[in-house]
C-alpha cells in the first residue's frame, strides 16, 4: 500500500487526466520533473507531493494536511493571446478542485488552492517557458 500522499498525489492525477479542460493535457506524477525544453510544446502537467503536516484532533485522531503541488508548464511565444490561454487552464485547474472531491481518495479533502507563482517570470525570459505552480492542499482525518 502506497503512503497515503502518494495516493492522495496519483488520484490529483487521475482527476486532471480524466476532466474536461479548455486545452488538452496529460498529467503525471513526479518526484523530479525535469523536462527537455525541445518536449515542452504541449502543456505539461506535473503532480508532486510537496508536504505533509498534522495536528492532534483527540485522543484518538489527527488531521493531516497534504499538499500537492501541480505545475503547468508550456514552451511557447509569449503573447498575451497564449499566455491568457495558459492562464485560463490554471484556474480552470484550480476551480476544478475546489469544487470537486476526490473520487480516488474520498477521504481527502482539499481545503486551500493557492497559485504560486501565478506564473514565473524568469521561466518566460530566459526559455520562453510558462510555468504556473497550484498548490493543492488536501485534509484526512485518521
Amino acid at each position: 500500500m502506497p503512503a497515503t500522499i502518494v495516493s492522495i498525489a496519483e488520484a490529483v492525477v487521475d482527476e486532471l487526466n480524466d476532466a474536461d479542460f479548455s486545452q488538452e493535457l496529460t498529467a503525471a506524477r513526479h518526484y523530479l520533473p525535469r523536462f527537455e525544453l525541445g518536449d515542452m510544446t504541449t502543456p505539461h502537467v506535473s503532480v508532486v507531493p510537496r508536504s505533509i503536516a498534522s495536528t492532534g484532533l483527540d485522543r484518538n485522531r489527527d488531521v493531516f494536511e497534504y499538499q500537492i503541488d501541480v505545475a503547468v508548464q508550456k514552451k511557447i511565444e509569449p503573447s498575451l493571446v497564449n499566455l491568457d490561454a495558459l492562464m485560463v487552464l490554471v484556474e480552470e485547474m484550480a476551480d476544478y478542485f475546489r469544487s470537486q472531491p476526490l473520487a480516488g481518495y474520498p477521504a481527502a479533502r482539499c481545503t486551500e488552492v493557492v497559485n504560486s507563482p501565478v506564473y514565473a517570470p524568469e521561466h518566460l525570459e530566459e526559455f520562453r517557458q510558462f510555468t504556473s505552480v497550484l498548490t493543492l492542499t488536501f485534509k484526512v482525518w485518521r
